[in-house]
Order: C-alpha cells, then sequence, then structure tokens
C-alpha cells in the first residue's frame, strides 16, 4: 500500500513526478518516484522519511501499517473538484481514520459496528418513499418526534464516524466506506464541509445518513432529491410541524420563521421548501415567500445559529477526542501519544486533562 499512499500524497500536495524529484534535491528520480508508485519499487527509510517531510505527511502514514483505503467516495459534484482537492480530502480522512483505529485499539473498544437501523440497505422507489424511511428510522433509534439538538452527537453515538473538514467551496459533504486488511469489517464515514454554516451541515449529515441507508431504484438526480427529501423529514418532522405552523397556511412571517428554523436547527430555505413538501404551504406560497420575505435564503443564510467567525466550531464530534483524555487518564497513553493523536501540542493536552489552573483570590 505504500505505492498508494505515496501517489495520494503527492497529487494532494500538486507535484508532479519531477516537481517531487527536483524537491528531494536530486536523492531520488522522477523515474524511481514513478516505480515506487507502481509498486516495482521499495523507497529505502531515508528516501522514506524525505518524501514525507516534503509532501508534508508522517511516516506512519505513508507505511500504511493499518491498510485503510477510502472506497465508494462519491463528492457528487466532481466536475467541480479537482484531482489535488480529491487527494487532499482523502489523505486527511485516511489519517484520521488510522488515529482513530489506533485510540479504540488503545482502549479495546470495536468502532466498527453502528447501530443500523435496518438489517439490510433500503430500496426506494421514489423520493417520496423516503419521507416514510426517514419516519421508520426515527422509529428504530427511538428519537420520538422531538426536533434533534446535535446531528453530529446522534451519529456518532449510533456508531458513524463523522469528519468536519475544508472541502472544495460547492463540496457539502460525503459518505464514504473504510476498508481494511484482514477481513475487518469496513468503517462507514461521513465527511462535512467546515465551511458550510451549522445549519447545512445538520441537513448535509441528514442527506449523507440517508445515503448510507439506500439502495435506490432510481436516477442519481432522483436519488440526491430522496436524500434532500429524507432530511427534511428526519430534521422537521411532519406531525411536528403541523403542530407548530399549523396543517394550512397561506403565508408566514419573517419572525415566525425565523423562530421555526432555531427550533429545528436548519436553513430557512430548507425550511420553507419542507413546508411545500407536506403542503403545508402551496408552490406558489413557496414562490411568493422566495420573491418578498425570504428573498436570497437560498444564498445567505438569515440570522445563522453559528457565526461566521467560528465555523466548524458547533456541534463538532467530540468521541475521538474524548477516547484520547480517557485512554490519557486511564495510562494507557503518555502525554506525547495524546498529542500525537489529537495533532495539538502537550500544553494543550495537559490542560485538558487538568482543567484550569485555580485563580490566586489573595495574591500577594
Amino acid at each position: 500500500m505504500i505505492d498508494t499512499r505515496i501517489k495520494l500524497a503527492r497529487k494532494k500536495a500538486g507535484y508532479s513526478l519531477r516537481d517531487l524529484a527536483s524537491s528531494l534535491g536530486g536523492k531520488v528520480s522522477a523515474q524511481a518516484i514513478s516505480k515506487y508508485e507502481r509498486g516495482e519499487m521499495t523507497p529505502s527509510s531515508d528516501v522514506l522519511i524525505a518524501i514525507s517531510k516534503v509532501l508534508g505527511v508522517t511516516v506512519a502514514y505513508l507505511m500504511d501499517s493499518q491498510g485503510v483505503e477510502l472506497t465508494r467516495v462519491d463528492f457528487r459534484t466532481k466536475a467541480r473538484t479537482t484531482g489535488k482537492d480529491r487527494a487532499r480530502v482523502e489523505t486527511e480522512v485516511i489519517e484520521w481514520v488510522e488515529r482513530y483505529l489506533q485510540i479504540e485499539q488503545i482502549i479495546e473498544l470495536d468502532g466498527t459496528n453502528w447501530n443500523q437501523p435496518f438489517e439490510q440497505l433500503q430500496t426506494i422507489h421514489s423520493i417520496e418513499e423516503s419521507e416514510d424511511l426517514a419516519n421508520r428510522v426515527r422509529e428504530r433509534w427511538k428519537l420520538g418526534l422531538d426536533p434533534i439538538p446535535n446531528m453530529t452527537e446522534l451519529l456518532e453515538e449510533k456508531g458513524l464516524k463523522v469528519l468536519i473538514v475544508d472541502l472544495p467551496e460547492r463540496v457539502s459533504g460525503f459518505t464514504c466506506l473504510v476498508k481494511r486488511l484482514r477481513d475487518l469489517a469496513d468503517l462507514p464515514v461521513i465527511v462535512v464541509n467546515k465551511k458550510s454554516s451549522l445549519e447545512r451541515r445538520r441537513l448535509t449529515l441528514a442527506h449523507e445518513l440517508c445515503h448510507r441507508l439506500i439502495d435506490p431504484n432510481l436516477s442519481q438526480k432522483d436519488e440526491e432529491k430522496a436524500a434532500n427529501r429524507f432530511a427534511g423529514a428526519f430534521l422537521m418532522p411532519r406531525s411536528h410541524l403541523e403542530k407548530e405552523v399549523g396543517k394550512h397556511r397561506h403565508s408566514l412571517g419573517y419572525r415566525e420563521l425565523i423562530c421555526l428554523k432555531r427550533i429545528y436547527r436548519v436553513s430557512g430555505a430548507a425550511l420553507l421548501v419542507r413546508l411545500r413538501d407536506i403542503g403545508i404551504i402551496s408552490s406558489s406560497v413557496l414562490t411568493y415567500m422566495f420573491q418578498s420575505v425570504a428573498l436570497c435564503w437560498r444564498t445567505n443564510e438569515p440570522e445563522e445559529l453559528e457565526p461566521k467567525d467560528n465555523r466548524g466550531e458547533y456541534e463538532q464530534p467530540r468521541r475521538f477526542e474524548r477516547l484520547c483524555y480517557r485512554a490519557l487518564a486511564e495510562g494507557l497513553i503518555s502525554l506525547s501519544k495524546a498529542a500525537e493523536l489529537m495533532r495539538c501540542s502537550i500544553e494543550k493536552v495537559e490542560a485538558g486533562l487538568k482543567g484550569p489552573k485555580p485563580i490566586d483570590a489573595n495574591p500577594h
């Protein structure tokens, strides 16, 4: 697998074979690097260290001791993503998954089994069927009909691994499977864009959850529509919305809509579309709303839940960090190992373990 890792890291860095050879100061030729990537030669340890430094990855990543690779990665906007973009994201996901697996192995946890609501993938034949699917998932997971306060926490609790990372501007997120050696179970991972608003990230998580559950008998375009419909139904159940809004409305005001989007923690535009989808408002009312009260809501989120300066800070994945501190508290790993796993300073890890220093009430 070292061949695949070198090639992926090179593409992530945007280097050609000649560029990499040049950056290595003539230590090896472009032809030799090409042979490394084809698996025809194996780099020596000093060459491997030099390559890792130039490409900005760890030697452990290039060595690929766990045999981790991504499969079924679908950005769903391939025309708008470059090979460098895709390689960068895939490399980051792989590095993160390997660190995640390390800490789970240290604590002797089996993080491969996620609480799937159904024993097999669900076949849907129409966009409307995804509405029923969302209701059945809520029922299987015993979520009731109340709004979901934290989508990231819910999915992590159910065993899905969630990563918030910088993605290309037009990519909201994607789901993929992580394959491992020794016939170990594939790991389902959902990746969402840190640049997106919290409202959009929550919808993306629900959208990608749908892709994780279905085996659609639909065109790709309709599959995306079905996933959107699932996300709306999962985050904004019909019966709950009808209690809050009423079964039929001819108009809604700005402040009411803002209050509703805060209840369900979704975008204003998604809320309006959901009201149309379940018949609370008509298509003509939806059109009028987007031309009046909700003008520009498709591109500019009104009264965002998360300040723009804090993108990605709310509803963060916390399980990986929590496991690292668990292992540290139990003496299973050192401060330096925890810092290595969490990619932060030893000082920050120590502060996270011991808490803030008490303030001296009687300074001299």
